[in-house]
């Protein structure tokens, strides 16, 4: 059995947003954005924009000011699931997602998100600095990014890249650059088991329903390779910090 369009749709499938982030979280998060009625939110490298539609829904669109947000992305496919999840709580008319560069957008918002996305930037400083032109005057930031939680070894090391910081790090980075920090939570071990879980999850399934494609060897090779890897590399190590921040 053989399928050509089931392996591209099968990789995000099993993913509620593309970072560890439980939906409790999320709702904390959404809550200390503090998101007002008619806000603009802002979502760079956005994906498919789950957490947009939350950030628009908790700041509100029924009443006489609605509140709109942009998810600006260079994944298509993520961004044409995104206007389908949109459109499916009618949120289509107050959401908007844009084929983009994050690090290219310069139009300002109220609210910004930019999750796992510093490295579209240059990296955790330059991100910092570029966000601060599009945050308007007493806005706010939900920073998502990477630091380590004890020391990695040389392999884990090179596969992330040198500009991981630790999480004290990452906040004086933030405060250097004349950001304040209005909140701190970190992805727990469930919320980074869950997301590598579903990461895996949806190919794995196809392999299952699929075993004999051309492809399966390869995919199954990825899949294990990045198993082994968490299992035995970063889980543990490398953290997930998400800091709202405001100037």
């Amino acid at each position: 059995m053989q399928s050509t369009d089931h392996l591209a749709a099968s990789r995000y499938a099993r993913m509620r947003w593309n970072t560890p982030l439980s939906p409790e979280h999320a709702a904390l998060l959404l809550q200390r954005l503090d998101i007002r009625p008619g806000a603009r939110v802002l979502d760079l490298g956005c994906g498919w924009g789950e957490l947009l539609l939350r950030a628009v829904a908790a700041g509100g669109v029924s009443g006489p000011v609605a509140t709109r947000g942009v998810g600006v992305d260079t994944d298509d496919a993520a961004l044409a699931r995104g206007r389908r999840l949109a459109a499916g709580r009618s949120l289509n008319r107050h959401v908007a997602f844009v084929m983009g560069e994050a690090a290219a957008w310069q139009e300002p918002a109220d609210r910004v998100l930019c999750i796992g996305s510093a490295h579209a930037f240059g990296g955790t400083s330059a991100a910092l600095d570029a966000l601060a032109a599009v945050v308007r005057p007493g806005g706010r930031l939900l920073f998502g990014d990477a630091y380590w939680e004890r020391p990695p070894t040389a392999e884990i090391a090179e596969v992330f890249g040198p500009e991981v910081p630790t999480l004290s790090g990452l906040i004086e980075a933030a405060r250097e650059r004349g950001w304040r920090l209005l909140h701190l939570s970190t992805a727990d071990q469930r919320e980074w088991d869950d997301f590598e879980s579903t990461w895996l999850a949806g190919r794995q399934e196809w392999l299952l329903a699929y075993p004999e494609d051309p492809r399966a060897a390869d995919v199954r090779a990825e899949l294990d390779d990045r198993l082994r890897q968490y299992v035995g590399g970063y889980r543990g190590v490398l953290g997930l910090a998400y800091l709202v921040l405001g100037r």
